[in-house]
């Protein structure tokens, strides 16, 4: 999979979403066929995901957010709760946690994989704890084992945030293979549905129970294979939300899952490419690779800017960049240094210092399967004149 480099005038942006012929047919099939909402596209998304990443139960979603506000309402997360997580992730899940009436509590992370481990975890953790929600971050994967013995020495729930890891394997295993994981299928994650998540699990009752609260807590979907339709007795088994995924976004995330292994490889290559030539660039530095097993699937390319070496701010950073035509996005500015969440201090219980260092001076570059091999070229370029 191989495009024409963007031009130098041409604005290059931070992610692209990879769609084509496939696609379009894929969603018009759906306007034709009379049935637009969730049905039998869905089916097969979610039996995607479970022949991708090894789980027996899928159920697909409007939004990864979905998976996790739905997660933590079938596990009992609830007012009194504490739940470690690190600020070092797109705040959605911390708002969850809020809304739940439970209490967020930040762990700091690896200053290099930007990922939580049990020495930044165990602390933490108090009479009041309930979950542990660790972050595969970047496409990379966590260092699991260590966190799931822990999780389960304290009698504690282990929920994976995989919104950043279709495809990422650890130890051999695809992530979602074991335990719960929710992942994200916006259009920029490595696969796309337009807009969706999927959570993968073990655990058959909690399948059903977040399939039973993403559709007003009616007893079957809204799709029946017999009926065309709902079930006219269908009841209501508790108070459940509108979270079912349209067959129109479903369809799209089909046909990216039957892709899903060559967009890694072409992420992959680029990635290997930007590697290189970071190998000298003392003023820009990529995160660190884990040293525990596993394939990363390359969701984005973050690089830390040396605040020591450059006058440049990263903002400015950034801001200069785009001058010169190349996009850059920021994930994440950490949790805690949101407003909200700096007026709550007592969340934050140990120093987040790798959390703030970064935080500061991260940017993810392009990446993305339409790239160019030329255009990799046309970033780093474009950085050092900014830095010259």
């Amino acid at each position: 999979m191989k495009s024409a480099p963007a031009t130098m005038t041409e604005f290059l942006p931070f992610s692209r979403p990879t769609l084509g012929a496939a696609e379009e047919q894929a969603v018009l099939d759906v306007l034709r066929s009379g049935w637009i909402t969730t049905g039998r596209q869905c089916q097969e998304l979610e039996a995607s995901f479970n022949a991708a990443v090894g789980s027996p139960y899928s159920v697909a979603l409007t939004s990864a957010t979905a998976g996790m506000h739905l997660c933590l309402l079938a596990m009992g997360i609830g007012p009194g709760d504490e739940v470690i997580t690190p600020s070092m992730t797109w705040v959605s899940t911390i708002n969850m946690i809020v809304l739940l009436g439970a209490t967020p509590v930040f762990a700091d992370v690896d200053r290099e994989t930007l990922m939580v481990t049990r020495a930044t975890v165990e602390p933490l953790i108090t009479d009041r704890t309930r979950a542990i929600i660790p972050v595969h971050f970047a496409g990379a994967a966590l260092d699991l084992e260590p966190l799931r013995a822990l999780a389960q020495e304290r009698g504690l729930i282990l929920l994976e945030d995989a919104a950043h890891a279709i495809g990422t394997h650890y130890d051999g295993q695809p992530v979602g293979s074991s335990g719960t994981a929710i992942f994200s299928l916006h259009p920029i994650k490595n696969v796309t549905s337009g807009e969706g998540g999927v959570v993968s699990t073990q655990d058959a009752a909690l399948a059903e129970r977040v399939r039973r609260l993403r559709f007003h807590g009616l007893a079957v979907d809204a799709f029946d294979r017999k009926e065309q339709g709902r079930a006219p007795t269908a009841e209501v088994q508790e108070p459940g939300f509108k979270y079912n995924l349209p067959d129109l976004n479903a369809a799209i995330g089909v046909v990216q899952m039957g892709q899903l292994e060559s967009f890694i490889a072409r992420r992959t290559h680029l990635a290997n490419l930007y590697l290189e030539e970071f190998r000298n660039f003392e003023e820009v530095q990529p995160l660190g690779l884990p040293t525990w097993s596993q394939r990363h699937a390359w969701h984005l390319f973050i690089v830390r800017l040396d605040l020591e070496r450059t006058s440049l701010s990263r903002d400015e950073f950034m801001a200069a960049l785009k001058e010169l035509g190349i996009g850059t996005g920021l994930h994440f500015r950490a949790s805690h240094l949101h407003r909200f969440y700096r007026e709550r201090p007592e969340f934050v219980r140990q120093p987040l210092a790798a959390t703030e260092w970064n935080s500061e001076r991260m940017l993810s570059i392009p990446l993305f399967p339409g790239m160019a091999d030329e255009d990799v070229a046309r970033v780093i370029a474009a950085m050092k004149e900014v830095l010259s």
